[in-house]
């Protein structure tokens, strides 16, 4: 595994427990009891995102054989096509995030403003998480294709 995939599991990892925290975060904020109700869990939430970006980035900086190469010219046209891909994620979540309050609310109704900071977070955590799905499936796709060029051809009615 090179530096893009092991970068992008990390991120996938990062954007994933970040999205669960910003659910705790949420409910939190609206569990009843005083206003420190919940902030024990908050804080657990972030002592575990915390050291899982600590060890993501040893883990990434860190070589696994001294044959590894930093980056390749597949891994820049990998990354180039999740960038497209991140782009198009986060078009789609802006338009979702613009057009499902609207309908919910409806015309009269009104979107506290401490939701706007919350659905800009969210739209990132959906970009980070589609550009590592994305590098993950072509990586995969570049492995799966690699495997069967290299296997050897049979001809029709023979065994291996």
């Amino acid at each position: 595994m090179n530096r893009t995939q092991k970068g992008a599991w990390f991120t996938l990892g990062m954007a994933v427990l970040l999205l669960a925290f910003l659910g705790i975060v949420h409910a939190s904020m609206f569990a009843p009891g005083d206003r420190l109700a919940g902030t024990d869990r908050v804080r657990l939430w972030i002592a575990l995102i915390v050291a899982f970006a600590v060890v993501a980035v040893i883990l990434v900086r860190k070589k696994q054989s001294p044959a590894e190469p930093v980056s390749d010219e597949r891994d820049e046209a990998i990354k180039k096509n999740a960038v497209l891909a991140c782009f198009a994620s986060v078009w789609v979540s802006l338009v979702l995030a613009s057009t499902i309050p609207a309908f919910m609310v409806g015309d009269g109704g009104s979107i506290p403003i401490s939701v706007l900071p919350i659905i800009n977070v969210v739209v990132l955590l959906i970009a980070l998480f589609a550009y590592s799905v994305a590098v993950l499936i072509q990586c995969g796709r570049d492995t799966e294709s690699r495997r069967h060029a290299s296997a050897p051809a049979t001809r029709k009615g023979e065994t291996q």
